[in-house]
C-alpha cells in the first residue's frame, strides 16, 4: 500500500520570514511590520498558523517604538547642545 501525503502550502509563510528578517534591519521595522501583518492575513485566512508572522509583527512593532525613542532622545540631546553666542 502507498500512502499520499497531501500537503497544504502556507501562502504567508515567505511573507512572515520576511517580516520576521525585516524586524530586525535598521531602519526596515516598518516595512518588516507591514509585511508581516500580510503575511499572518494570508495564513489567516488559509486557515493555518504562522509563528514567525506574529513574532515579525511583535518584533517590528516593539523594536519601531524603539527606533523612534532613540531617535527622539538624539535629536533632543543634540539640539540641547547648540553653541550659545
Amino acid at each position: 500500500m502507498t500512502s499520499v501525503e497531501t500537503t497544504t502550502v502556507n501562502p504567508g509563510k515567505i511573507l512572515g520570514i520576511v517580516g520576521f528578517i525585516l524586524a530586525f534591519v535598521p531602519y526596515l521595522q516598518l516595512p518588516g511590520l507591514i509585511v508581516s501583518i500580510l503575511g499572518f492575513n494570508k495564513s489567516k485566512q488559509a486557515g493555518l498558523p504562522n509563528g514567525l508572522a506574529k513574532a515579525g509583527i511583535i518584533l517590528s512593532a516593539v523594536f519601531l517604538v524603539l527606533f523612534v525613542v532613540i531617535l527622539v532622545v538624539t535629536f533632543s540631546l543634540a539640539a540641547s547642545q547648540t553653541p550659545s553666542a
